[in-house]
């Protein structure tokens, strides 16, 4: 240490030993500036240098580093870092491109299990491979390195986002039928008060589990929490499929529930709905392509009723068109959400008072986004 920094002695204003004695003990502050104002405090109450050394275990010329840059630059600058700008690595033009062509292929393309890239993946691909091919500046690439030559791309190879591919060469065709009909019945329904044509939506929801809890839930109580605690071991004891067909004139439900999805059981719901709907009315149901819905065997029944129903089929990959859609998002969000049951009976059992108590108010569900559609034609 200088001679002149030696003689020179720490003074402290009031205020900088009480800010630097509130940095010393506090939990928070970055544990070297909490050191630094521990040397400042001691020093300025004449600690000798060994003694400071010993007690912070903090090399001696570490210490007189600090001491002499608050002699000279005071108190604040003293405990801080002097800035620097970090080396901006150089990167060529070349290797950003070869980056940027890695990141929109595979990694199972280059000899790797994984199904997409990672930015330590790419960065240990680049470092291993970039300086064979000419690449030298990126032997030493870090996931920083991959993540800065990205970013001035909009290239996220780490994210999926998912397309409808349409393989059903009819489709704006079906789909323009089905929006034809959704535009027929929105008049009739402002129009007309007996009918002579009945449109329903049908579909299945397959699939609703039936869960068992493996201990009792613990009910809401105002002395212990404010929620339903659940065990989180369950049982499961199978799955039903939900057979519904909407009325888009009033709203009413006529649906099912089975073990499997069949076309006895697709004809039992035709069946009801024959029985509930007036004779000499057709019956006119937006469906899909479902094996069940075209099998030899549904194809007997309705040749035994003729002129009673009617197809309208949406295109492959269209359910999003069929408005009983909406009926299937909104059981999943009123009373099959959380449902816990003691056997799959009992979840059809459920299953059907849910939708009698949706028949009870029933709303017409209507298509008014007209435009979207044609849009995504």
């Amino acid at each position: 240490m200088p001679k002149k920094s030696q003689k020179a002695k720490l003074i402290l204003t009031p205020e900088e030993k009480e800010q630097l004695q509130h940095l010393a003990n506090s939990q928070k502050a970055p544990v070297r500036e909490v050191k630094r104002a521990n040397i400042l405090l001691k020093c300025a109450e004449g600690t000798p240098i060994t003694e400071i050394e010993k007690t912070t275990h903090i090399s001696r010329p570490t210490i007189y580093k600090w001491i002499e840059k608050a002699l000279a630059m005071g108190i604040e600058e003293g405990l801080k870092d002097k800035y620097h700008r970090p080396k901006e690595p150089i990167i060529t033009e070349e290797a950003k491109a070869w980056v940027i062509s890695l990141a929109c292929q595979k990694p199972k393309d280059f000899g790797y299990a994984a199904e997409l890239w990672t930015r330590r993946a790419l960065a240990e691909h680049a470092k291993k491979y970039g300086p064979e091919l000419g690449h030298d500046c990126l032997k030493k690439a870090c996931k920083a390195t991959i993540q800065r030559i990205l970013s001035k791309h909009p290239i996220r190879p780490h994210k999926v986002a998912y397309y409808l591919n349409r393989r059903d060469p009819e489709f704006d065709q079906k789909m323009e039928e089905v929006l034809c009909v959704y535009r027929e019945i929105n008049l009739q329904n402002e129009t007309v008060d007996t009918l002579s044509v009945i449109t329903v939506s049908l579909d299945e929801k397959p699939g609703v589990q039936a869960i068992q809890n493996t201990a009792p839930d613990i009910l809401p109580d105002p002395n212990r929490q404010s929620r339903i605690m659940r065990d989180h071991e369950y049982k499961r004891l199978g799955t039903v499929s939900i057979l519904a067909a909407l009325d888009l004139h009033d709203g009413h439900i006529i649906a099912q529930v089975h073990d499997r999805h069949r076309s006895r059981e697709f004809i039992s719901l035709l069946k009801e709905m024959d029985q509930y709907y007036p004779e000499g009315a057709t019956i006119r149901i937006i469906l899909d392509n479902h094996s069940a819905h075209i099998s030899k065997e549904t194809m007997n029944y309705l040749a035994s009723r003729p002129g009673r129903f009617i197809y309208v089929h949406t295109p492959k990959h269209g359910s999003w068109l069929n408005i009983v859609e909406t009926l299937f998002s909104k059981m999943a969000r009123t009373f099959l959400k959380h449902i816990r049951v003691n056997s799959k009976d009992e979840l059809k059992e459920r299953i059907l008072l849910g939708i009698e108590e949706i028949n009870e108010s029933p709303v017409v569900h209507s298509w008014k986004r007209f435009n979207l559609a044609h849009n995504l034609m």
